[in-house]
């Protein structure tokens, strides 16, 4: 699927006009729910290819937080051909207790994918209990940067941010 197709068939899926508040906090007046271009599969199989292209000869791992992200680096998996990781908003209390689900090492080189960046803060918390492990974070691509500040969070805190739309690619103006 070519990117403006892409672009596209995201907005038509997903995008909501209303009065929402954001995971950062934030009001918006519109909304891109993920999940509704999350479950298409013409579209989760386009984000897994674009996805694998950002995956280099010295990743070893793809890593999503939940639970958008974890789709993504699913699809990414199959498309690059690398094991992929489910990092978790909050460590399980049961089982093993691991703050991640997967083979995540010290050494590991990963591309962590997210959903939709706003301020940056979730995926900011995955890329820290990466690299807390030893691995190291190659750089975060998102799907659709909304352009509130995840792009300067993100650097800031000294990791590589891509996307791969813009809420411009959309055609979002506020």
């Amino acid at each position: 699927m070519e990117r403006n197709e892409l672009a596209r068939r995201v907005k038509e899926s997903a995008y909501l006009e209303g009065d929402f508040t954001l995971r950062s906090g934030r009001k918006s007046k519109y909304y891109l729910d993920k999940y509704l271009f999350e479950t298409q599969p013409d579209i989760l199989a386009a984000l897994g290819k674009s996805f694998a292209a950002f995956v280099g000869e010295s990743t070893t791992l793809i890593a999503g937080a939940e639970l958008g992200g974890v789709s993504l680096a699913a699809a990414t998996s199959l498309a690059s051909g690398k094991p992929f990781v489910i990092i978790r908003n909050a460590k399980k209390d049961y089982g093993t207790s691991k703050p991640f689900e997967g083979r995540l090492v010290d050494g590991d080189s990963v591309l962590l994918v997210e959903d939709i960046a706003t301020t940056g803060g979730q995926v900011l918390e995955a890329a820290k209990l990466i690299t807390e492990i030893g691995a190291k974070v190659e750089r975060i691509v998102s799907v659709i940067d909304r352009q509130e500040g995840a792009r300067e969070n993100i650097e800031s805190a000294g990791f590589v941010f891509e996307s791969l739309l813009t809420k411009g690619d959309l055609g979002i103006t506020d």
